[in-house]
């Protein structure tokens, strides 16, 4: 302001001051001198009243001083057997644990890691270790994708043709769904390149499927692993089948409270003092600025969510997923808390007994065990069985103790045993008295909470400062007749706009998505999306809504939409009729497939359309999206276009299907299905 406030007043003193031109005046007229007096004063009086800025803290990155070099971090802690993962869940993470900690019990040492924090280049090196050893705990994501974290990996797979890998011992273990088109796609490329680079396969390539049992595909896989190691490297097992614990317990009593994580996923206070870039490790706190329930009857309950992104500077894209942070329901931590007679509000740290490990805790301490239980641990998934195992060691019931171990082997009597429909953590203790584990080394055993991801279900067009979600509440009874309740949607059903007069707010951030309206916007689309899978479309008919509005040409829009009763759970039914009449929409097409005696879905009215259908895709290069349920309609729509290609196109299945496949790889055709 200053220097303004002078410039406005020298050009007044220039007006007023201008003398005569025949005159001879002195150098400074007296009011000359007094406005340069009051210029000069005003000008100190400024300087000196002027308010100091307030120090806002700085919060500064520590110094990293991580070691980048896995061989030179082997060498130095006596490792020889590397764990990475590429993991998006934290099941690969969790399997890789697992494993490097399996070799402790063959005389060897193991560690866990991130591919993304170490120099992969590296891997030539490793035969500098004696009886060294690289397994790969790599699971798919999206359509064959790597995991985020393993992506500059795969990248560097891709493009060292020239690397000499010969002295590399390796296995692959790969995470997948057979639902999806691209089935362990990643693990399958990993076990396959690196054999290619010169690196010795020494046990076959294990393929986890999640839609059917992934963990009993690991259990009967690492049986079969060790052996196949401890005949390579000539070594036994030690016979030891104690628990070995990873980290050791420590208790607070005299901690300052502000030093205490409260549900934070990264950085201490993050909640409080929000700072972008928000993501997966430091995630916005959103408002809930609306919460409605979407179907108008029927047993289930549809919800429409919208989270408030004003100020945070977050970005996103029609067709991108919201992640978001759930906490487990309070009635279940607290009966586990009952059940282990253990006082929840106790300050803990779990501390890694590995003390060169990058793994310092397993979650966020120094933090409460309520915390832990609520914001930090999964206690509703089935446990696993390696948990089971470690923990039937405090069955004080030797019947307990047999049927626990008999539950984590992969026996079928075990299979039946633990029926994983769905006995969690907090049934399975219920239903064995005699089984009381201590809480930190169940706390230490439970894996990660993992964040939800729900496709977004508006534009950024046209709401630039809100994400909307749209999704069903998941609710059923157990054969043990428990009623299981889905943790996040149960827990953002109950997200109301003002609870007790604050804001309920989600913990959120924004993960990219190849989930794309075509760039030209004359391409015609063809949207499939059932139930909840209408999400994505929602978005996308907003924005070509929005296109229209702006007086751009846009392509024909047609919407194939299914759900069960035209009367109880037609979702965005105004929405969708609205963007027919404005003909943002150009076609409406919606089965309720129990209206009528024989059920009706989605493919079966695209077979009705079949002619049109042919026309967009084959003349008018058309765009096809696909969203929902992976197992049968995403496989059914696909049969259908098959179809429709052998009978309009005249192909044979072959070539039908070979025309979709290169629709699909030319990104014609896009799917974001979910089992």
């Amino acid at each position: 302001m200053g220097n303004v406030n002078m410039t406005d007043m020298d050009a007044e003193t220039s007006t007023h001051t201008e003398p005569a031109v025949d005159e001879e005046v002195p150098l400074f007229s007296n009011l000359d001198l007094f406005l340069f007096s009051l210029i000069v004063g005003l000008v100190i009086y400024w300087f000196m009243s002027r308010k100091k800025p307030e120090h806002i803290p700085e919060f500064k990155k520590a110094p990293t001083t991580r070691e980048t070099s896995f061989i030179e971090k082997m060498k130095k802690t006596g490792k020889n057997i590397i764990v990475f993962y590429g993991s998006q869940t934290g099941t690969g993470e969790e399997f890789s644990n697992r494993l490097s900690k399996d070799a402790q019990r063959y005389g060897m040492k193991g560690m866990a890691a991130d591919p993304e924090e170490y120099e992969m280049g590296e891997l030539a090196r490793l035969s500098e270790i004696k009886n060294s050893l690289a397994i790969f705990c790599m699971a798919t994501y999206g359509e064959g994708d790597p995991t985020d974290n393993a992506q500059d990996f795969y990248d560097w797979l891709q493009e060292n043709d020239d690397e000499d890998l010969s002295g590399l011992n390796y296995t692959v273990f790969a995470l997948g769904n057979k639902t999806y088109e691209h089935y362990n796609a990643m693990g399958k490329y990993v076990d396959k390149r690196l054999e290619e680079l010169g690196a010795k396969r020494i046990f076959d390539l294990g393929l986890g499927d999640d839609d059917g049992n992934l963990e009993e595909d690991f259990v009967s896989w690492r049986e079969q692993f060790w052996p196949a190691v401890c005949e390579h490297f000539g070594v036994e097992a030690l016979g030891d089948e104690s628990s070995i614990r990873q980290y050791e317990l420590k208790e607070h009593t005299d901690l300052n409270m502000n030093k205490v994580y409260t549900g934070e996923i990264g950085r201490l206070k993050s909640f409080e003092v929000q700072k972008p870039p928000f993501d997966s490790k430091n995630p916005f706190l959103a408002p809930v600025t609306v919460n409605r329930r979407l179907n108008k009857g029927g047993d289930r309950h549809l919800m429409h969510l919208e989270l408030d992104i004003t100020g945070s500077k977050i970005r996103y894209e029609s067709g991108d997923h919201v992640a978001v942070f759930p906490t487990n329901d309070s009635t279940l931590v607290n009966k586990l808390g009952q059940i282990l007679g253990v006082d929840l509000d106790v300050v803990i740290s779990l501390n890694n007994l590995d003390e060169e490990s990058n793994k310092k805790h397993p979650f966020p301490c120094p933090t409460t065990y309520r915390t832990a239980l609520t914001h930090y641990l999964d206690i509703t998934h089935p446990p696993r069985t390696n948990v089971l195992y470690e923990l039937a060691q405090y069955a004080s019931d030797p019947k307990d103790q047999e049927n626990m171990r008999k539950m984590a082997s992969s026996s079928p009597e075990g299979k039946v045993m633990l029926n994983p429909k769905f006995r969690n953590i907090l049934a399975i203790l219920e239903d064995m008295p005699s089984l009381r584990p201590p809480v930190d080394h169940l706390c230490e055993l439970l894996p990660r909470l993992q964040a939800r991801y729900y496709s977004i279900a508006s534009s950024s067009k046209v709401h630039p400062n809100s994400i909307h979600i749209c999704a069903v509440v998941v609710e059923y009874e157990t054969a043990t007749g428990r009623i299981n309740k889905g943790v996040a949607t149960n827990w953002l059903k109950n997200k109301l706009v003002t609870d007790n007069g604050h804001k309920s707010t989600v913990p959120m951030y924004i993960r990219k998505s190849q989930f794309r309206l075509p760039f030209k916007t004359t391409n015609p689309v063809i949207m499939i999306g059932p139930g909840t899978g209408i999400a994505p479309f929602m978005g996308f008919i907003q924005e070509r809504g929005w296109l229209k509005q702006q007086g751009k040409e846009v392509g024909e829009t047609v919407m194939f939409f299914g759900c069960r009763h035209k009367n109880e759970d037609y979702i965005y039914q105004e929405e969708l009729e609205e963007a027919e009449k404005n003909g943002v929409l150009t076609q409406l097409n919606v089965a309720f497939s129990r209206d009528q005696e024989q059920k009706v879905y989605v493919q079966h009215l695209m077979k009705k359309n079949k002619e049109d259908i042919w026309k967009l895709i084959h003349s008018d290069n058309a765009h096809i999206y696909v969203c929902g349920d992976a197992k049968n309609m995403a496989k059914d729509v696909q049969t259908a276009l098959h179809e429709i290609g052998e009978e309009l196109g005249g192909m044979t299945r072959t070539q039908a299907t070979d025309y979709i496949k290169k629709l699909m790889t030319k990104g014609r055709y896009s799917q974001d299905v979910w089992s």
